[in-house]
């Protein structure tokens, strides 16, 4: 899910990802016999992972067919912009695709999916988390299969806590941790910057409220309506706006993104900060090269997101990866064979420990070596439950941007006037009344 620009250390982590990647390639290449079916899988970047776990389901296949891998762009906008013209253009090498949930109705609804055979959808969701599972339907359908999920959690200094009085197992709410921020004159890590960072805060809190940015996100672009004009969508704005117009997000919120948050967090002023799991793995990491203090790690808690409303569950942000089949592929019946060996909890799982990105099977959490890594993961499983996913439209990447030029910077938001503008703002672009 994190687009944001990796660290160094996560930069020569993908390099060697990209060595892995290759080496599995030619692995898989020297192997069967030349007649073999060769299914394709467009994988996001990661650490290697996926070009582990296609080595191992083509050695599975006992010569049925050989995945390879071909690595997307890192950055979403770029991956989204290569599926989309291949399929158009009826690529027959879109076998296996890995798709940020966001892109599923885009490419759902003119037909470049191939149907999930309902054998397949009943074998690789059994016990599916249920954010997960929402984003990979369109229409009440399932039209990909749930790889891996992600979730926002909060982290929070315990130090900081502590002096607050705070009781962390109990739920909190968004103004109580803007409260302790003024009074201890410490910072919040969110992520400010204009990018799709920003569309998912404002749709978590949307959601948390218990609105929805759209309101009927499967209509045609002339009648999509918005909720931002709402009293979820004012609150929403109003806490954005807080911790814009007060300094609370640091002097870098404009620009601020998830690993600039992390920044902020692991510093003197950090208190609060909602993020993906990366951040621990990433945190231990900086540790261990000295960059960090050895004590730092002692002071993270985490929890479930925070509330906007009191009494009222929290719709966590909803990332991860999903699988499809490409309706021009060569080889649908053996890709969807493939897909079931990709997704079985125990590759999920070791996934997870390796790469770090959660599984959306709940039964994947269960291994010890999971809680052994992630001694959080009983919590993101508990918010992948919770989760909610940021509009499932086919006019996301409008929906999107149009928030970003709205919801930016942070200190600009009005929370009288700036949903009403927002919502009126994409519902004019919809209709091509308005640009980009």
């Amino acid at each position: 899910m994190r687009q944001s620009r990796p660290s160094g250390r996560h930069t020569r982590r993908l390099a060697s990802a990209a060595v892995v990647a290759t080496a599995a390639l030619v692995l898989a290449g020297c192997g069967p016999a030349e007649d073999t079916p060769v299914l394709t899988w467009y994988t996001n970047p990661d650490d290697g992972g996926q070009a582990t776990i296609a080595q191992q389901c083509t050695e599975a296949a006992d010569g049925a067919y050989r995945i390879e891998t071909s690595i997307l762009p890192t950055d979403a906008a770029s991956q989204r912009e290569q599926l989309t013209r291949r399929l158009a253009a009826g690529d027959t090498s879109m076998d296996i695709m890995s798709l940020d949930p966001p892109f599923i109705p885009e490419l759902a609804e003119p037909g470049f999916l191939a149907p999930v055979p309902e054998d397949v959808a009943s074998s690789t969701t059994e016990d599916t988390l249920e954010g997960a599972l929402a984003g990979a339907t369109w229409k009440d359908n399932l039209v990909t299969v749930p790889f891996w999920a992600n979730t926002q959690l909060l982290w929070y200094r315990e130090s900081v806590v502590e002096e607050a009085g705070l009781n962390m197992d109990e739920p909190v709410t968004w103004d109580q941790l803007i409260e302790v921020a003024r009074d201890q004159d410490k910072e919040l890590g969110v992520q400010g910057a204009r990018a799709e960072s920003m569309t998912v805060w404002l749709n978590a809190l949307v959601e948390s409220a218990g609105g929805h940015i759209l309101e009927n996100p499967e209509a045609s672009a002339a009648d999509v309506q918005t909720g931002l004009d709402t009293e979820a969508g004012r609150q929403a704005a109003q806490i954005i706006s807080t911790i814009g117009q007060e300094g609370l997000g640091g002097p870098g919120l404009a620009t601020q993104q998830e690993n600039e948050a992390m920044l902020l967090f692991q510093g003197d002023s950090g208190s609060f900060m909602v993020n993906w799991p990366f951040v621990w793995p990433a945190t231990n990491a900086a540790v261990e090269d000295g960059a960090l203090p050895e004590d730092l790690p002692e002071d993270i808690g985490w929890t479930l997101y925070p509330r906007v409303v009191e009494g009222q569950e929290p719709a966590p942000p909803l990332g991860g990866i999903n699988l499809g089949v490409g309706a021009e592929s060569e080889h649908p019946e053996l890709a969807w064979e493939a897909i079931e060996c990709i997704v079985t909890p125990e590759h999920q799982t070791e996934y997870f420990i390796t790469n770090g990105n959660p599984p959306s099977s709940a039964s994947a959490f269960d291994d010890p070596a999971v809680e052994d890594s992630f001694p959080m993961a009983p919590t993101i499983r508990e918010s992948l439950q919770l989760a909610a996913p940021r509009p499932q439209t086919p006019y996301y990447n409008e929906v999107s941007t149009a928030i970003q030029q709205r919801f930016t910077p942070p200190g600009a938001v009005d929370p009288d006037t700036t949903p009403a503008e927002a919502g009126q703002f994409i519902m004019e672009v919809l209709r091509g009344e308005s640009l980009l």
